[in-house]
């Protein structure tokens, strides 16, 4: 089965996004001191640089679990697909905690490791691996009652400190681990929440095996429907997400307050927004081939290697920037979780240089993308397969 166009514009374009993410997360003067969704201190304008990249890790881990399948479908062998989904899956968590946490925090010391995106979706690869004989939409149907449901586990009294709580918890919450004295391992992508979204990807596989003009009504339409019931179990304000929405000092920040969503883990109401949005995104890209969608396509052919190579170009920026504002090696900290950025010190770039710098890094990326894209498209090595 060919590549499919349309997955690879739309994940070209959330790897675009995410760019951005980091960009302000290492190179912001306000990135340590202050949270951009905190209503108390954020801006508009800074809500909504981090919001739009919510998009990024739940479409990315969808995508994985349809490329899984349309994968399965073009081995047609359940074994061999369960041999690479177990071994890529354990390739991903390796990546994480080395090479991802090092360009992340320059640390060579790993005293802060982050279970994050990538690991997750290792994690989810070996499970997958262990279900391959379950119909996809039995499996679509699990992943849904995760995603609607995982919420309740916070619900559960496991007494402070038990075993249940020391096992369970990581898997579900946000949740420090402590590995020895002066290291930590943070998992920040509880692994079970994105598992729903990778299962409801891999359940949707199949609807990639339809006629492009049946996919682009079919997408469009899931879409609309994520987005109204967003809205409606948002508006009730029940369910759907821990933090409830509360009237702010103005309209606009009410309407901040509204879309101020949990990503840690996601809830409903974020994976129902951002993945709405993902079909919308996937039904327009059906049939569509412009200069556009055609340089969003060659990110997302080859996402692993961009989503590796970026964080090593943005946190060299960071140095080269903390040198020019006047600070020393001797200045800088990288065991402590902010990057190497002097702790105390004001350094970074305004929002705006942000918004540029990034511009300038998916630039310098495009060569590399399109040079890796072709030699992954000619060689057929063990290893660029796990890329």
């Amino acid at each position: 089965m060919k590549r499919i166009y349309s997955i690879d514009v739309t994940r070209g374009l959330v790897m675009v996004i995410m760019a951005l993410d980091h960009t302000r997360d290492l190179l912001h003067v306000d990135s340590v001191a202050h949270s951009p969704t905190d209503l108390n201190t954020t801006t508009p304008i800074l809500f909504f640089t981090r919001w739009i990249t919510y998009l990024c890790a739940p479409i990315f881990v969808f995508l994985a679990g349809t490329s899984a399948y349309l994968s399965l479908r073009r081995k047609n062998d359940i074994a061999q697909s369960r041999d690479f989904l177990l071994k890529r899956g354990a390739w991903l968590i390796v990546l994480e905690f080395t090479v991802v946490n090092l360009g992340l925090f320059f640390d060579p010391g790993f005293h802060l490791v982050l279970f994050e995106v990538i690991a997750t979706i290792g994690f989810g690869f070996i499970i997958l691996s262990m279900l391959l004989k379950i119909s996809p939409i039995m499996l679509a149907t699990i992943g849904l009652i995760i995603i609607s449901s995982h919420e309740l586990f916070t619900a559960i009294p496991f007494a402070q400190g038990s075993l249940a709580s020391k096992i369970l918890s990581p898997l579900f919450t946000l949740t420090p681990l402590p590995l020895f004295p002066g290291h930590l391992m943070l998992v920040a992508y509880p692994p079970i929440p994105w598992l729903g979204i990778m299962l409801t990807g891999f359940g949707a596989g199949r609807l990639f095996e339809l006629s492009e003009e049946r996919r682009k009504s079919l997408f469009l339409r899931i879409g609309l429907v994520s987005l109204v019931l967003f809205a409606v179990i948002r508006l009730i304000n029940k369910y759907g997400d821990p933090v409830p929405w509360s009237f702010q000092k103005s309209p606009a920040y009410t309407f901040l307050s509204i879309m101020n969503i949990s990503k840690y883990p996601p809830s409903l109401l974020f994976t129902l927004v951002t993945l709405g949005i993902m079909f919308l995104i996937l039904g327009t890209a059906e049939g569509q081939k412009n200069k556009i969608t055609d340089i969003a396509c060659v990110y997302g052919k080859v996402p692993l290697f961009y989503f590796i190579l970026h964080f090593y170009v943005i946190h060299t920026l960071l140095l080269i920037i903390l040198f020019a504002q006047g600070f020393h090696w001797a200045d800088m900290s990288f065991t402590t979780g902010t990057f190497g950025r002097p702790k105390g010190a004001e350094c970074g770039v305004p929002l705006w240089a942000v918004y540029l710098i990034w511009l300038g890094v998916v630039a310098v990326l495009y060569k590399p993308c399109i040079w890796f894209g072709k030699y992954k498209a000619k060689y057929n090595s063990w290893w660029i397969r796990y890329l």
